[in-house]
């Protein structure tokens, strides 16, 4: 196979799998580690793809796209599952905790059904929708109301009013994107209004987040990288990005996926 057939190839893959790591590259071409790094060098310097620690994921979209909760919840599955375990740790009996809407919250939420006399706040439907097919009597869910965006958030005055009125020991957020510069990010004003109002309503704040949101920013920043107690992300994450997000968040959790 031609090189130019191959990369071809590798950027169809990034663009219906959403992700693609260099093993997985080698082992279904056969040729060599270096071969598939300089294939991605091509595909990065062409715009093709944007390459991570490991492998490579799409190119950022345009700040202000918002995608459907079902075109991301395929994205990065494993990645979401192991920092979605892990944050699940901090989370224990008798508490309130608020999150917002994501599909790594999501899975957070699949995790917390078990977990005895929990309040829930989220502007997230699906969340709540997780938590309501799995019911129990010691667990109470707020819903807020508002504006649904794509991704099923529910935002705006009437989230963002609700949510001055409540308390919650932590809040885990979802996020778009992350830099240093533009701290976390969202594609949607509205959400990081009420990513906000999430923020203020919670004694401690921490982000969950796939590493292939790392250099990825939204139009809108709902927190700079001070504000977040903690940062639970998978180990797809470079040294050198962990590195710097260490100097600006008290504590950043890196989630192991097992994948060598």
């Amino acid at each position: 196979m031609l090189a130019a057939q191959r990369q071809e190839q590798i950027a169809q893959l990034v663009e219906r799998d959403g992700a693609v790591s260099v093993t997985d590259l080698v082992d279904h071409y056969g040729v060599s580690d270096m071969t598939i790094r300089r294939d991605l060098d091509t595909l990065a310097g062409a715009g093709r793809v944007t390459k991570v620690h490991g492998g490579a994921v799409p190119v950022p979209s345009r700040r202000t796209e918002e995608p459907g909760f079902e075109a991301k919840v395929s994205r990065m599955e494993a990645e979401k599952q192991v920092v979605a375990d892990r944050a699940a740790g901090l989370v224990r009996p008798g508490m309130a905790v608020a999150l917002s809407a994501g599909t790594t919250t999501c899975e957070l939420a699949r995790r917390l059904r078990d977990v005895a006399d929990l309040t829930v706040i989220t502007n997230s439907t699906r969340v709540s929708e997780v938590l309501h097919a799995a019911p129990r009597s010691d667990r109470t869910v707020l819903l807020t109301g508002g504006e649904r965006t794509p991704s099923d958030a529910l935002v705006g005055p009437l989230a963002v009013d609700a949510l001055r009125r409540l308390h919650a020991d932590i809040v885990f957020l979802g996020t778009h994107g992350m830099s240093v510069e533009a701290g976390f990010t969202t594609p949607n004003v509205m959400e990081a209004e009420t990513n906000q109002a999430l923020l203020e309503c919670a004694h401690q704040a921490a982000v969950v987040a796939d590493s292939g949101k790392w250099g990825v920013v939204g139009i809108a920043t709902f927190a700079e990288l001070e504000r977040i107690d903690r940062l639970i992300v998978d180990d797809g994450l470079g040294d050198d990005e962990a590195a710097a997000l260490r100097e600006h968040v008290d504590e950043v959790m890196i989630a192991a996926t097992g994948a060598g």
